[in-house]
């Protein structure tokens, strides 16, 4: 009989370390906790609980999401505070006051654009206004909110968060190999006679992809806010352009994999005593199938890993299946051009079949990707100097001050 032992969580736990959720539990905690020591050293009050309040909020699995929650959460508290203090000059707490507080703060908040912290305004504004001491109380609890923050990024600077492109990646090569397997078990029953009910279970398992891509979007997204402001990342913009066109094609793919897969389920539903296709056709898409299957998945390797040689081995063969693709995809065409000038039923949903499959190819064709890639480089390269205009002005008067120092010595 097995008995639990208690090390057993803390074994679970060190096991999932890597887990976001672990990881977001552990650091909220111990920063909190931090957060509450200093501000029993520095506040008058004797319960200083919004420093580790904050410090929780704040506190994110990335250093670019806890940055920025920490300057909203900073900026809604001194809206309110600054309010509050207005408020109890001139007309102090009253329910026709309290209602004009809460109407204000709310639409300060919305003025300053603090996003998710509108409430916090608010909120803010009325614990201080419901106090005696209003003054002492609004500075310290804007010096408990300034050491929650504060504690909440320098235990990020310091120790900095995990970077979760492995994860994205990880996230990525999954959803491409399930779509690798409905494209094998697509190819291996065009040669067979299919039940209607047998070809609607594919047709359901290509929509199951598709909706599980807002997952992967949400894993990416989370990787993507790893690597900015990330002292470990060197090419963090790269990073994240590569593996959010690369997911931008994935998905791209499994619609037209779901569109694909209700071609062949009408088609099944219009040929029920006979096969989808003959046999000289069904061996020439299966190969077809397969070499699609073998292009997506090496697509998603290439665009996941960070070793050149890897990299180079996925590029060598994503070309070399797409090649192969294209051969067996001309090849399918000529068979089913005679076989429909032979038996010219539903020919319009084998014009359809060929042309998503010719999609698909085009989705995957290198030279597009790498366009695509330098397009969304050069936008993203733009976006952010326009978003930080003043700082790139700076630095690029810097650097000419210095060329011409430099010229004149």
């Amino acid at each position: 009989m097995y008995v639990p032992d208690v090390l057993d969580p803390l074994a679970e736990l060190v096991k999932r370390r890597h887990d976001p959720v672990v990881v977001q539990t552990v650091r909220s905690t111990a920063a909190a906790t931090i957060a509450y020591v200093v501000a029993l050293e520095l506040s008058k009050e004797p319960a200083p609980l919004t420093a580790p309040l904050t410090a929780l909020l704040v506190v994110q699995v990335t250093l670019y999401a806890t940055l920025t929650r920490s300057l909203r959460r900073v900026e809604a508290v001194v809206v309110g505070v600054l309010i509050a203090v207005a408020f109890s000059v001139l007309v102090g707490l009253t329910w026709w006051s309290l209602c004009l507080i809460i109407l204000a703060a709310q639409t300060a908040g919305y003025l300053t654009r603090v996003g998710d912290w509108v409430q916090e305004v608010a909120i803010s504004a009325m614990l201080v206004l419901g106090v005696a001491q209003v003054t002492t109380y609004a500075w310290d609890r804007v010096l408990e909110t300034l050491i929650g923050a504060g504690v909440g990024m320098g235990f990020n600077f310091f120790l900095a968060p995990p970077v979760w492109v492995e994860t994205a990646g990880k996230s990525i090569e999954d959803l491409a190999r399930r779509m690798r397997q409905l494209l094998l078990h697509i190819g291996e029953e065009l040669g067979s006679q299919i039940a209607v009910d047998r070809a609607a279970a594919r047709l359901y398992e290509a929509r199951r992809l598709d909706h599980d891509i807002s997952q992967v979007d949400a894993a990416l997204r989370q990787a993507e806010d790893s690597v900015r402001l990330n002292p470990r990342v060197k090419e963090g913009l790269l990073y994240r352009v590569v593996l959010r066109t690369g997911l931008d094609t994935l998905e791209i793919c499994t619609v037209i994999l779901r569109v694909m897969s209700r071609t062949l389920t009408d088609l099944a539903r219009a040929r029920t005593d006979e096969p989808l296709f003959p046999p000289d056709v069904a061996d020439a898409l299966k190969d077809l199938f397969a070499h699609l299957a073998a292009a997506v998945e090496s697509f998603a390797v290439l665009v996941t890993t960070q070793v050149s040689a890897n990299a180079e081995e996925a590029e060598s063969r994503l070309s070399s299946e797409l090649v192969k693709a294209h051969a067996s995809r001309d090849r399918g065409a000529d068979l089913l051009l005679r076989r429909v000038q032979e038996h010219p039923r539903q020919w319009q949903l084998h014009g359809a079949l060929l042309a998503e499959i010719d999609r698909v190819l085009d989705e995957l064709d290198m030279e597009q990707r790498s366009k695509r890639l330098m397009e969304e480089l050069d936008r993203s390269t733009r976006e952010n100097r326009e978003r930080f205009l003043f700082l790139h002005k700076l630095r690029r008067r810097f650097r000419r001050g210095r060329k011409d120092g430099s010229g004149t010595g």
